[in-house]
Protein backbone atom coordinates (compact mmCIF):
# COMPACT_ATOMS: atom_id res chain seq x y z
CA UNK A 1 0.00 0.00 0.00
CA UNK A 2 1.45 3.09 -1.07
CA UNK A 3 2.11 5.96 1.31
CA UNK A 4 -1.04 8.18 0.11
CA UNK A 5 -3.37 5.03 0.23
CA UNK A 6 -2.50 4.78 4.06
CA UNK A 7 -3.15 8.34 4.98
CA UNK A 8 -6.18 7.77 3.07
CA UNK A 9 -7.45 4.77 5.06
CA UNK A 10 -6.50 6.19 8.17
CA UNK A 11 -7.98 9.39 7.75
CA UNK A 12 -11.53 8.27 6.49
CA UNK A 13 -11.41 6.23 9.93
CA UNK A 14 -10.50 9.38 11.80
CA UNK A 15 -13.42 10.91 9.82
CA UNK A 16 -15.85 8.16 10.23
CA UNK A 17 -14.93 8.03 14.09
CA UNK A 18 -15.91 11.48 14.45
CA UNK A 19 -18.98 13.08 15.66
CA UNK A 20 -21.04 15.00 13.00
CA UNK A 21 -20.76 18.62 13.74
CA UNK A 22 -22.46 21.62 11.92
CA UNK A 23 -20.18 23.65 9.88
CA UNK A 24 -20.65 27.42 10.52
CA UNK A 25 -20.80 29.31 7.75
CA UNK A 26 -18.26 32.03 7.54
CA UNK A 27 -18.59 35.57 6.52
CA UNK A 28 -16.07 35.36 3.68
CA UNK A 29 -18.08 32.72 2.06
CA UNK A 30 -21.08 34.48 1.88
CA UNK A 31 -19.90 37.68 0.63
CA UNK A 32 -18.66 36.11 -2.23
CA UNK A 33 -22.52 35.37 -2.32
CA UNK A 34 -24.94 36.88 -5.01
CA UNK A 35 -27.76 36.08 -7.29
CA UNK A 36 -27.58 33.75 -10.15
CA UNK A 37 -24.01 32.39 -9.32
CA UNK A 38 -24.20 28.56 -9.30
CA UNK A 39 -22.52 26.63 -6.34
CA UNK A 40 -21.80 23.31 -6.99
CA UNK A 41 -22.37 21.08 -3.47
CA UNK A 42 -22.78 17.51 -2.73
CA UNK A 43 -24.96 14.82 -0.90
CA UNK A 44 -22.20 13.63 1.99
CA UNK A 45 -21.78 10.15 2.40
CA UNK A 46 -19.35 7.89 4.47
CA UNK A 47 -18.89 10.75 7.09
CA UNK A 48 -18.04 13.05 5.17
CA UNK A 49 -18.51 17.19 6.50
CA UNK A 50 -22.15 18.03 5.75
CA UNK A 51 -21.98 21.20 2.98
CA UNK A 52 -25.64 21.53 4.01
CA UNK A 53 -25.55 25.05 5.67
CA UNK A 54 -23.44 26.58 2.87
CA UNK A 55 -25.73 25.20 0.36
CA UNK A 56 -28.56 26.58 2.50
CA UNK A 57 -26.69 30.26 2.67
CA UNK A 58 -26.42 29.74 -1.48
CA UNK A 59 -29.78 29.89 -1.96
CA UNK A 60 -30.97 32.51 0.67
CA UNK A 61 -28.90 34.49 -1.52
CA UNK A 62 -30.66 33.20 -5.07
CA UNK A 63 -28.04 31.28 -5.99
CA UNK A 64 -29.06 28.12 -7.80
CA UNK A 65 -27.76 24.75 -6.70
CA UNK A 66 -25.87 21.65 -8.29
CA UNK A 67 -25.03 18.81 -7.47
CA UNK A 68 -22.20 16.08 -8.89
CA UNK A 69 -23.21 13.50 -11.39
CA UNK A 70 -21.61 10.14 -12.21
CA UNK A 71 -22.18 8.08 -14.74
CA UNK A 72 -19.14 6.15 -15.13
CA UNK A 73 -15.54 5.78 -13.48
CA UNK A 74 -14.36 6.62 -17.15
CA UNK A 75 -16.88 9.26 -17.72
CA UNK A 76 -16.13 12.86 -15.89
CA UNK A 77 -18.36 13.85 -13.27
CA UNK A 78 -20.97 17.13 -14.39
CA UNK A 79 -22.56 19.02 -12.39
CA UNK A 80 -26.67 18.81 -12.57
CA UNK A 81 -29.05 21.66 -11.50
CA UNK A 82 -30.83 20.52 -8.21
CA UNK A 83 -33.72 22.41 -6.54
CA UNK A 84 -33.72 21.69 -2.89
CA UNK A 85 -36.17 19.12 -1.42
CA UNK A 86 -36.53 17.41 -4.99
CA UNK A 87 -35.92 13.69 -4.95
CA UNK A 88 -31.92 12.69 -6.24
CA UNK A 89 -31.43 8.99 -7.62
CA UNK A 90 -29.22 6.36 -6.69
CA UNK A 91 -25.62 6.72 -8.09
CA UNK A 92 -22.56 4.64 -8.69
CA UNK A 93 -20.43 4.64 -5.52
CA UNK A 94 -23.34 5.31 -2.95
CA UNK A 95 -24.25 8.57 -4.47
CA UNK A 96 -27.54 10.29 -4.86
CA UNK A 97 -27.39 12.68 -7.74
CA UNK A 98 -29.81 14.76 -10.02
CA UNK A 99 -31.46 12.52 -12.58
CA UNK A 100 -29.33 12.70 -15.92
CA UNK A 101 -31.69 14.81 -17.71
CA UNK A 102 -31.45 17.97 -14.98
CA UNK A 103 -29.99 20.77 -16.48
CA UNK A 104 -25.83 20.91 -16.75
CA UNK A 105 -24.05 23.69 -15.39
CA UNK A 106 -21.44 25.82 -14.95
CA UNK A 107 -20.38 26.23 -11.68
CA UNK A 108 -19.60 29.68 -9.96
CA UNK A 109 -18.04 27.39 -7.02
CA UNK A 110 -17.63 24.28 -6.22
CA UNK A 111 -18.01 23.03 -2.74
CA UNK A 112 -15.81 19.47 -2.26
CA UNK A 113 -15.90 16.87 0.17
CA UNK A 114 -12.06 15.80 0.90
CA UNK A 115 -10.42 13.00 3.07
CA UNK A 116 -7.88 15.22 4.29
CA UNK A 117 -5.70 18.08 3.66
CA UNK A 118 -3.29 20.97 4.63
CA UNK A 119 -2.89 24.56 5.22
CA UNK A 120 -1.64 25.18 1.35
CA UNK A 121 -5.06 24.63 -0.33
CA UNK A 122 -3.78 20.53 -1.15
CA UNK A 123 -6.06 17.82 -0.54
CA UNK A 124 -6.77 14.11 -0.58
CA UNK A 125 -10.07 12.95 -1.98
CA UNK A 126 -11.16 9.47 -2.69
CA UNK A 127 -8.81 8.65 -5.06
CA UNK A 128 -10.36 8.57 -8.42
CA UNK A 129 -9.46 11.97 -9.41
CA UNK A 130 -13.28 13.46 -10.16
CA UNK A 131 -12.61 16.82 -8.60
CA UNK A 132 -9.51 17.57 -9.86
CA UNK A 133 -10.67 17.26 -13.84
CA UNK A 134 -13.92 19.07 -12.51
CA UNK A 135 -11.21 21.86 -10.94
CA UNK A 136 -9.95 21.94 -14.79
CA UNK A 137 -12.55 22.03 -16.73
CA UNK A 138 -14.36 25.06 -14.40
CA UNK A 139 -10.55 26.70 -13.85
CA UNK A 140 -12.60 29.86 -12.58
CA UNK A 141 -14.23 28.26 -9.80
CA UNK A 142 -13.75 28.84 -6.51
CA UNK A 143 -13.23 25.81 -4.89
CA UNK A 144 -13.79 25.18 -1.48
CA UNK A 145 -12.86 21.87 0.74
CA UNK A 146 -15.12 21.32 3.47
CA UNK A 147 -14.15 18.85 6.33
CA UNK A 148 -13.53 18.44 9.83
CA UNK A 149 -10.57 19.68 11.45
CA UNK A 150 -9.63 16.35 12.44
CA UNK A 151 -8.75 15.80 8.74
CA UNK A 152 -6.01 18.33 8.49
CA UNK A 153 -2.38 16.69 8.34
CA UNK A 154 0.63 18.93 8.47
CA UNK A 155 1.44 18.51 4.58
CA UNK A 156 0.77 17.18 1.80
CA UNK A 157 3.10 16.40 -1.57
CA UNK A 158 0.74 17.16 -4.33
CA UNK A 159 0.89 15.36 -7.92
CA UNK A 160 0.94 16.94 -10.77
CA UNK A 161 -2.61 16.21 -11.94
CA UNK A 162 -3.60 18.15 -8.10
CA UNK A 163 -5.70 21.41 -8.33
CA UNK A 164 -5.31 22.85 -5.10
CA UNK A 165 -8.26 24.74 -3.21
CA UNK A 166 -8.82 28.38 -2.43
CA UNK A 167 -10.43 27.72 0.86
CA UNK A 168 -10.95 25.56 3.48
CA UNK A 169 -14.10 25.41 5.59
CA UNK A 170 -13.59 23.19 9.01
CA UNK A 171 -15.48 22.68 12.40
CA UNK A 172 -12.68 24.63 13.78
CA UNK A 173 -11.39 27.21 11.27
CA UNK A 174 -12.02 29.18 7.87
CA UNK A 175 -8.55 28.50 5.87
CA UNK A 176 -7.54 30.98 2.97
CA UNK A 177 -3.99 29.72 1.65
Amino acid sequence: MSDKAALRTALRAARAAAAPVEIRVPDAFLARLSSGLTVASYVPMAGEADPSPFARAAVEAGCVIALPHVVRRDQPMRFLAWETEAALIAGPFGLHQPPADAAALAPDIILTPLVGFDRHGNRIGQGAGYYDRAFLAHPDAWRIGIALAIQEVDALTPDAWDVPLHAIATDKDWITP
